[in-house]
């Protein structure tokens, strides 16, 4: 028997270099991760109003970072499983504990069931997602959403809280119509319903300043009358959802 040399060992990759603000993009990402993980510490403390004001904050850091990667041209694998596993902390499990501490700890056997149904269901959705963006080169990727997003199924989960910040106590459901929301929110996030999109809509130029007047009346009542506000937006998009799907549906009755 011959002794054979050791293989030689594989060269380093090349180093790359990148611009410090490239990192930006998964700043905010770990940003809104810890407001998520934040919200659940004033969850445990009874303080649901910033718990609340937490899950907004991670939603809308996760409305910037991926377009932020795409303008500094930082977009990478690492930075998509980045953004992906922070939206499960952030509008899966977050929400389901936040809603657990304040409405369904009386009914804790139900109110468990409803957490891990809701999710669950995050989880599946945003696997969904994954797997439909990732299209072959030259391929166009699918415009609109089917499933209600993650980030808005959070917002939507949270609705009986403002309910009853907004008109008192006297208005909160109880605990096992709290708990049949965010299983049929969770439903809502992994069903093949289309929902509304931002992305492809298009404007005139000149009614730019009514977006822009609209968008500032909008901050304002966030700010003046925050419980109230969240309530007509959960409202609204709930009855866009139905508008989009019965458009969707008359095109494919006209179809066949």
């Amino acid at each position: 028997m011959t002794d054979e040399p050791p293989p030689s060992p594989l060269p380093p990759p090349p180093r790359r270099r990148m611009h410090i603000f490239q990192l930006l993009p998964n700043l905010i990402s770990i940003l809104a991760l810890c407001s998520g993980l934040t919200a659940i510490r004033f969850a445990v403390e009874g303080q649901f109003g910033m718990a609340v004001g937490l899950i907004g904050l991670a939603a809308a850091l996760d409305g910037i970072d991926g377009r932020l990667a795409r303008m500094l041209k930082s977009e990478s694998a690492i930075g998509a499983e980045l953004d992906s596993l922070c939206d499960l902390v952030n509008f899966g499990v977050t929400p389901a504990l936040v809603l657990y501490y304040w409405g369904l700890s009386g009914d804790t056997s139900l109110g468990w069931i409803a957490v891990l149904i809701f999710a669950v269901s995050t989880m599946l959705r945003l696997a969904r997602f994954n797997v439909g963006n990732k299209v072959a080169e030259g391929e166009e990727k699918p415009k609109g959403f089917v499933g209600v997003p993650s980030p808005a199924g959070a917002m939507l989960a949270l609705g009986p809280i403002y309910l009853t910040y907004a008109f008192g106590p006297a208005f909160q459901p109880p605990d096992f119509a709290v708990a049949l929301w965010m299983v049929f929110v969770g439903g809502l996030m992994i069903s093949r319903i289309p929902t509304p999109s931002f992305k492809g809509v298009r404007i005139y130029a000149e009614n730019a300043r009514y977006i822009l007047i609209g968008s500032v009346a909008l901050v304002a009542a966030l700010l003046t009358y925050p419980w109230v506000t969240l309530l007509l937006l959960d409202l609204f998009y709930l009855g866009a959802i139905v508008v989009v799907w019965r458009r969707s549906a008359k095109s494919l009755r006209s179809v066949v």
